[in-house]
C-alpha cells in the first residue's frame, strides 16, 4: 500500500468524499475538520494511559483519529450513520486493536456494561440530544472518571452558572451537584462542516468524590424542574405542588426566595427535605 492510499495519512475531507458521507441534520451533525483542534480536545483531557476514553457520535473519524494518538489504553466509537460507521472500520485496521466501533443510539447504550473501568467521555456531542446524554451519565457518575465534552456555548454557560446568574438552572445545579466543571475554550462555527450558527465550548467535568452535599438525584431532578419552570415566581408558588412554604421551612430557606437565589447545598437541602 502506498502512501497515498494509507488511510491515516488522509484528510477528514478525502475520508467523507471517499465513504461519500454527507452530514445529517437529522442526527445533529457537524464535523469538525481541523486536526489541531481535535488534538487540543484530545490534550486537554490530561493523561488518559490506562483509561478506556469513550467518544459519542464518532462520525467520519476527526478526533478519534486524535484520540488514537494519546495514551489511552482504547478508544470506543459510538455511532448509529451507516456510511461513517464504514469509515471507522477503515480506521480500525490501522488502530492496531484499539479502537473498537459500537453501532448504534448512545441514548439506548449501556455503556458500562460494555466498556472496562476507568473509563472517560471525550465527545463532540450531538447538539440535539447532548444535554439528554449528560444527564443520564449523571446518574452513574461514579463509574467516570470525568467528561470532556463539547456543547453549543449556550449550553456549556448553564452547566458552569453560579446563582443569581441567568444562565443559572436545573442543569447547572445537578452537573456541579456531581461534578467540578470549568470552560476550557470556545471553538468557531467556521470550524465545523457543515457550519452551525453558534459558537462551540469545550468543558472539562470532573467527578467528584462525594457530590457537594448528600441527596437523591431524581428528587433533586423534581424540584429544580419545578423550581426553574416558574423561575420568575417565588419559591413558595413554584413549589407548591410537592409541599411549598412547608417544604421550605423544613429545609430552612425563606419561603420568599426565588429559584436564581439557591445555592447547589440548598437544593439538596430542598430533595432531602422531600
Amino acid at each position: 500500500m502506498n502512501k497515498n492510499d494509507n488511510y491515516s495519512q488522509l484528510s477528514l475531507k478525502e475520508i467523507m468524499e471517499r465513504h461519500n458521507i454527507k452530514a445529517l441534520k437529522s442526527l445533529g451533525q457537524h464535523f469538525l475538520f481541523d486536526q489541531n483542534l481535535t488534538r487540543r480536545i484530545a490534550k486537554s483531557s490530561g493523561d488518559l494511559s490506562g483509561i478506556t476514553v469513550i467518544e459519542i457520535g464518532a462520525g467520519p473519524g476527526g478526533l478519534t483519529r486524535s484520540l488514537l494518538e494519546t495514551n489511552a489504553s482504547c478508544v470506543v466509537a459510538i455511532e448509529r450513520d451507516e456510511k461513517c460507521i464504514s469509515a471507522l472500520k477503515e480506521l480500525q485496521n490501522y488502530s492496531k486493536n484499539r479502537l473498537k466501533i459500537i453501532e448504534g443510539d448512545a441514548l439506548n447504550i449501556d455503556l458500562i456494561d460494555q466498556t472496562p473501568h476507568p473509563r472517560r467521555i471525550i465527545a463532540n456531542l450531538p447538539y440535539n440530544i447532548g444535554t439528554q446524554l449528560l444527564i443520564k451519565w449523571l446518574k452513574q457518575a461514579n463509574d467516570y472518571k470525568g467528561f470532556t465534552l463539547m456543547f453549543q456555548r449556550e449550553v456549556a454557560e448553564r452547566i458552569t452558572a453560579k446563582p443569581n446568574s441567568k444562565s443559572y438552572g436545573r442543569l447547572s445545579i445537578i452537573c456541579q451537584w456531581l461534578t467540578e466543571a470549568r470552560t476550557l475554550f470556545d471553538i468557531a462555527p467556521s470550524s465545523f462542516f457543515p457550519r452551525p450558527s453558534v459558537t462551540s465550548s469545550v468543558i472539562a467535568m470532573e467527578i467528584r468524590k462525594t457530590p457537594i452535599a448528600s441527596a437523591d438525584i431524581n428528587k433533586l431532578e423534581l424540584v429544580t424542574r419545578l423550581a426553574f419552570g416558574q423561575r420568575r415566581k417565588m419559591l413558595r408558588r413554584s413549589l407548591q405542588s410537592i409541599g411549598g412554604s412547608n417544604l421550605l421551612l423544613k429545609a430552612n430557606i425563606q419561603e420568599t426566595s426565588r429559584a436564581e437565589e439557591l445555592s447547589v447545598e440548598q437544593y439538596c437541602d430542598l430533595a432531602n427535605a422531600l
